[in-house]
């Protein structure tokens, strides 16, 4: 439905959103759910809204991601100031030769390509 509605006008503005579902104050750790932003517990949602550019009608959703990301691991109690820069520093270089298709970036460009295809 969207789509037939946004291929009506020659301009439609994409406008992206990450929203992260924090389930953090229910006790029971449910499957699925992973680390989002300062140690809260839920899923991320990005989604695609398009927007008509004269006067700002909404126009629908035109695509939608959810998404978790893996749990970290837990971190040594008696690391050393000089263990946890190198650790880090190792998570760093490991997260660099990650494929792009496992970053979170991606779905921003994920959102992208789909409002592309619709237009």
């Amino acid at each position: 439905m969207t789509a037939e509605t946004v291929a009506e006008y020659d301009v439609v503005l994409c406008v992206g959103d990450t929203t992260f579902l924090d389930y953090g104050s229910i006790t029971v750790k449910k499957e699925g759910y992973g680390p989002i932003a300062k140690g809260g517990n839920g899923l991320i949602l990005h989604s695609a809204l398009a927007i008509e550019p004269e006067k700002g009608q909404s126009l629908g959703l035109l695509w939608q991601k959810l998404w978790n990301r893996e749990p970290k691991q837990k971190l040594p109690k008696d690391e050393t100031p000089t263990q946890k820069k190198q650790r880090q520093a190792a998570a760093r270089k490991e997260a660099r030769k990650r494929p792009f298709e496992q970053k979170v970036l991606l779905q921003m460009g994920r959102s992208t390509y789909h409002c592309r295809k619709r237009s």
